[in-house]
């Protein structure tokens, strides 16, 4: 009987340095650098001799905080690689949030860049954590001189081992850590793999940052297992898109609805002749397509989009659409790959097709538990241990899922989860705002923008523009509400609930 294959990200690291060691995995444009399949392997394991060298022990969570780069990809991979518990710590994320993230999490070692280790230092020490913090520079070749490292043998994981520490932003505005598992984290990948019918042929176009899932399972972890590649620019930009498409020669690329809308609005890239017959497909996920969105960048480029649906808590998929594109259907997120899916009516039975209800998920994507938080783990899973989404939708008499809404209230703008509590607790402490409510409203370039709705205190003013400059200081500009609207009162339910989609008929 053959030998059951390890799902850990050791296993992948260690047969791809093996069997392609000379293959370039990951290229980072702004050097031009290739990190073969070989240094990665020898990279991951330097990482993990250096931590249990500094007295770090596999399961310890060891968190970064920096823009994407060469050694950002190494840092994430490595971690888990020796059975440590990788900690991405989100670049927009709210103080009060990652001060939060920093605390809960039991972080013990942070590596950032020179261009956030300011601020990070600001947030450790008001964590009040005995946090230790290395300075890297993600484009660098090599973090350490290996003639000076311990001569460590590294332990392996084994699937059931804890890999990835990833926060999302709830509808309380607390972020909930999903513990994802090496088994989680690899089978995420896996289920990319073989909805794409990728192969080591394969090479990605991916932006997308790291600190979030997709850039994680979809671009870093799919490509590992895989043996394919990534052209991992640290950030997105509509001119360069196309010019890296062709430079790499990329055969597929990894967006969401924001950037496919600043790509479809650009006056210029004209593609390339050779464009369509080697670029496979687009894979779009982490907020709803717009079906005219879809079809306008079809039409305008020539190159198909397979629009998909994931999560945090499943390692990045759970449905997509067919690779064939005639299969395809617009508005819909597809079927499930890899995992089993299901609409459930509230009480939790069955609904039959066309039923909107909420859509459960079970596989071997999804996560373990909410770190630390039973309760909310709880509420997640139900006595067979289907995972409850909070997403509405239902499925067609075909087997194709839609998403109609959620349970929850959340804003997804451009594929990143901000909770309205985060805007509606910034706003209180405005001396002039009695009341506020934040509700996300459709956005052609983001998917949802903000919309707010304020009350004033009896005798106080405050003008729109003073209520954004103040929520600019205090949020960020990424989210301030791009509406603000000033109301008498704000509806409210028989409890005292503001309801907050009545807001957008008020």
């Amino acid at each position: 009987m053959a030998k059951a294959v390890a799902r850990t990200i050791r296993h992948y690291v260690e047969k791809q340095a093996h069997e392609r060691p000379g293959k370039a995995y990951l290229i980072a444009p702004e050097t031009g650098r290739e990190l073969t399949f070989g240094e990665l392997g020898r990279q991951t394991n330097n990482l993990s001799r250096f931590l249990l060298g500094c007295g770090y022990a596999p399961g310890d969570r060891i968190g970064f905080y920096c823009a994407n780069g060469y050694q950002t990809a190494a840092v994430f991979l490595g971690t888990m690689y020796g059975g440590f518990v990788s900690v991405p710590l989100n670049l927009v994320s709210q103080a009060s949030q990652l001060e939060y993230v920093l605390a809960h999490s039991g972080t013990r070692l942070v590596f950032t860049d020179a261009e956030h280790a300011a601020a990070l230092g600001e947030r450790v020490k008001a964590a009040g954590r005995d946090i230790e913090v290395i300075v890297i520079d993600v484009d660098a070749p090599s973090l350490f001189l290996e003639d000076r490292l311990p001569q460590i043998d590294v332990p392996a994981p084994d699937e059931g081992a804890p890999a990835l520490l990833m926060y999302t932003s709830g509808t309380t505005g607390r972020p909930k850590g999903c513990l994802l598992t090496q088994k989680n984290v690899v089978s995420g990948g896996l289920f990319v793999q073989q909805a794409h019918e990728l192969t080591s042929g394969d090479r990605v176009l991916s932006s997308l940052p790291l600190y979030h899932i997709n850039g994680q399972i979809v671009a870093t972890v799919g490509p590992l297992v895989h043996g394919g590649s990534v052209v991992a620019p640290h950030r997105f930009s509509a001119s360069q898109f196309w010019e890296l498409l062709d430079r790499y020669q990329c055969t597929w690329f990894n967006v969401v609805p924001t950037i496919i809308s600043y790509l479809t609005a650009a006056e210029s890239a004209a593609p390339h002749p050779d464009r369509s017959a080697r670029v496979r497909f687009g894979r779009s996920a982490s907020a709803a397509l717009a079906p005219e969105l879809h079809r306008a960048f079809e039409r305008k480029f020539g190159l198909s989009i397979i629009e998909t649906m994931g999560m945090t808590e499943t390692a990045a998929p759970i449905f997509t659409n067919p690779l064939e594109q005639g299969a395809r259907k617009y508005g819909s997120v597809g079927k499930p790959e890899g995992n089993i899916a299901k609409v459930v009516a509230l009480d939790g039975t069955p609904c039959k097709p066309g039923e909107i209800g909420e859509l459960a998920v079970k596989g071997d994507n999804v996560m373990h538990e909410y770190y630390a938080n039973p309760e909310e783990t709880a509420k997640a899973f139900d006595a067979d241990g289907w995972l409850h989404t909070g997403d509405l939708g239902y499925m067609d008499e075909e087997g194709y899922y839609f998403v109609t809404g959620r349970l929850k209230e959340l804003i997804i703008k451009g594929g990143e989860n901000i909770a309205p509590r985060e805007i509606d607790d910034v706003l209180y402490k405005h001396p002039a705002v009695m009341d506020a409510a934040a509700v996300g409203i459709p956005d052609a370039h983001y998917g949802q923008e903000i919309f707010c709705a304020v009350v004033l205190k009896p005798g106080a003013s405050a003008s729109e523009s003073d209520l954004r400059a103040f929520c600019e200081k205090e949020l960020g500009r990424y989210k301030t509400p791009k509406v603000f609207k000033f109301m008498a009162d704000l509806p409210k339910g028989p409890s005292g609930k503001v309801q907050r989609l009545k807001l957008l008929d008020a």
